[in-house]
């Protein structure tokens, strides 16, 4: 359609886009909305942007406070997690990733997001050893034992990380764990500088892991890990996988982002419009 200079209102489906343009735009940094921040931020008119948060609001999908007229999530977000997370959620999605990882590797492959001072392992798929996957799941693993949390804790902000770290008292699971707040610091130091951590017989003497962050749009999100049995004795190293858990790692980081779908969103209006 040439352009003539005439503006013309927008289609339903590009309205659609723009209002999960909004809801999209939400994150820990920016937790609400005014009518006229919206319209500077998406450059459009402020009555566009008053129909698109008005029209978000009557489903529930934001709230708007009534004294200073600011829009933030609503109920039916809360709704829709929980009905995601019954029906799998996070679980179901890192399946993905896990299993081809712990075919490829023959280890077993965990996913696990921040709980606290803890990580906790949402999923896990078992590799070819004696380590069992269905116990691990839902287990908590402490911020200063072992690689699967420190491959999350050692990536954070050093000045948030801290913060929830001063002054804490650790508990010691074998001879190997750190519970000195200076060591501990020094070991996030050390992990962030090879980008990866590795952990031997620091939360249970029988276990090695190899962990490395999930990064989702600059911040750790998690981490993925890889664990073994240190008995039987195996003929490759466990960090010999690195890349394949790094590369796990990415496809894990796309799948949360929606940058896969997205992708092949664009290549297709990309074909549209050229025929």
């Amino acid at each position: 359609m040439p352009d003539d200079g005439v503006a013309r209102p927008r289609s339903p489906l590009q309205t659609v886009d723009r209002a999960l343009e909004v809801l999209l735009s939400f994150t820990e940094r920016r937790r609400d909305w005014g009518v006229m921040e919206l319209a500077e931020a998406f450059a459009i008119d402020k009555s566009t942007a008053q129909r698109i948060l008005a029209a978000l609001a009557a489903r529930g999908f934001l709230s708007a406070d009534p004294v200073t007229r600011r829009y933030s999530l609503g109920p039916t977000m809360w709704r829709m997690a929980a009905v995601w997370e019954r029906a799998g959620g996070l679980a179901a999605l890192a399946q993905r990733v896990l299993e081809p990882l712990a075919f490829q590797t023959d280890r077993t492959a965990i996913f696990a997001v921040p709980d606290g001072l803890h990580v906790r392992c949402v999923a896990a798929v078992d590799g070819g050893g004696p380590l069992r996957s269905h116990p691990l799941v839902g287990e908590l693993y402490p911020a200063n034992a072992g690689a699967t949390s420190r491959g999350y804790f050692a990536f954070l902000d050093s000045n948030e990380r801290r913060a929830l770290i001063s002054g804490r008292v650790f508990a010691t699971f074998t001879g190997l764990t750190k519970v000195d707040e200076q060591e501990l610091e020094r070991l996030f130091v050390e992990t962030v500088a090879q980008g990866y951590a590795y952990s031997e017989g620091e939360y249970d003497y029988a276990t090695r892991a190899l962990a490395v962050p999930i990064i989702l749009r600059g911040r750790p999100v998690g981490s993925l890990s890889l664990g073994e049995s240190k008995y039987p004795a195996r003929p490759d190293d466990i960090r010999d996988h690195l890349p394949a858990l790094q590369a796990g790692a990415e496809q894990l980081s796309a799948l949360l982002d929606n940058r896969a779908h997205s992708a092949a969103v664009a290549r297709q209006t990309r074909v549209t419009r050229s025929h």
